[in-house]
């Protein structure tokens, strides 16, 4: 028998369904690659930030200018007293990689390797899915309801998601939250169920210098970096039954010796995505590598985290960090956007228009469920 309850839920999952494959405008094209022409790359963005506030301003919402600290923007579109939030970032990986833009075919091969189901626009270039084709998809979900006469929500661009979250940071720290936040980031139009934490640590491995003719007078540093990488890789953290496995990659490799001096002193950073069986795991485990010669410094990170996922969009889980964990003045968050992760960052990356258009529609559905 269906309870009240059900009843309730049934109901908001069958008109989300309407929403998303009733009829809605097509992108504003033009307006997309405005933005996408805007070199926006990390610590550049506060030029994209003030093309926007002229852009999006409408005769129906308000717009405030926030100053992180760091030279850099956050933007908030108001349409009444939001209780619901589109948030994305401005910034992109650098370099800037100019926009081009072709008609393709059903059955096309893509730049991943995958095939059009439908005869589609492709805009390929930095920033095309992370995160320029999520501020298009929202700012059209926001002019469809602003066209029905609607209130209570607000846009929300953010800086510096790519370096460290920073617009995040300063928004959490000087603003109020909400309801509910919905935020931008490339995962096939799916609604993230969890997400991947990250733990981030700076290494010093100390060696004793000698002449590299008599390798035995000394200590290499090197050699202690590769037995420290090897055990690493052997290492087998807790398996996570939503997460999977936890990964870590090194950066910011350095070790300034001559070649013909055993390495003195190396230095880098170690990056983890750590799920939620690994987490805690991962800090014990670098605390127990530090000795006289090895010291390790936390950077600390995010923890990973559970999303709110709206009636009537399937799921996923992913393994990249987001503005997510840092907006946590509200109440419930969710993650979803059109393209793929596994292209942003990279010389093929793209985004569709129909990926777009559904994110849209997908966007203007949260909303509305929001008021059922």
């Amino acid at each position: 028998m269906r309870t009240i309850e059900h009843e309730r839920v049934f109901k908001k999952s069958l008109l989300f369904a309407i929403f998303v494959l009733s009829c809605f405008p097509d992108m504003d094209r033009k307006l997309f690659l405005d933005i996408l022409g805007v070199d926006s790359t990390s610590s550049k963005e506060r030029e994209m930030a003030l093309v926007l506030s002229r852009l999006f301003k409408t005769e129906r919402n308000s717009v405030d200018i926030f100053e992180v600290g760091d030279g850099t923007l956050n933007l908030l579109f108001s349409w009444g007293s939001p209780s619901v939030f589109f948030c994305t970032h401005m910034d992109t990986v650098p370099p800037y990689i100019p926009t081009t833009v072709k008609s393709i075919s059903k059955g096309d091969v893509l730049p991943d390797g995958r095939k059009a189901l439908l005869d589609d626009t492709i805009y390929l270039g930095r920033g095309t899915c992370d995160a320029k084709g999520q501020i298009i998809a929202m700012w059209e979900a926001c002019k469809a309801l602003e066209a029905e006469g609607l209130d209570g929500f607000g846009l929300l661009l953010l800086s510096g998601e790519e370096t460290g979250s920073f617009g995040a940071k300063a928004y959490t720290r000087d603003c109020p939250g909400g309801e509910l936040v919905v935020v931008g980031e490339p995962t096939d139009n799916l609604a993230v169920k969890a997400s991947k934490g990250t733990k981030s640590f700076g290494v010093r491995i100390l060696g004793r210098p000698c002449h590299s003719g008599y390798p035995d007078m000394g200590e290499s540093a090197v050699d202690k970096f590769v037995s420290l990488c090897n055990n690493l890789s052997k290492t087998e953290f807790p398996l996570d039954d939503v997460l999977g496995k936890t990964t870590w990659n090194i950066g910011k490799l350095s070790s300034n010796n001559p070649q013909n001096i055993l390495s003195p002193e190396l230095v880098f950073r170690i990056y983890f995505r750590t799920t939620f069986s690994s987490h805690a795991f991962v800090e014990k485990y670098m605390e127990s590598l530090a000795s006289s010669d090895v010291q390790i410094t936390s950077f600390g990170g995010d923890t990973p985290m559970e999303y709110f996922v709206p009636n009537g969009l399937d799921t996923t889980v992913v393994s990249f960090g987001s503005d997510a964990p840092r907006l946590d003045k509200f109440r419930r968050r969710s993650l979803c956007g059109p393209g793929s992760i596994l292209v942003a960052h990279t010389e093929m990356e793209y985004v569709l228009e129909s990926e777009i258009e559904k994110a849209a529609r997908q966007y203007v559905g949260i909303f509305k469920n929001e008021l059922l």
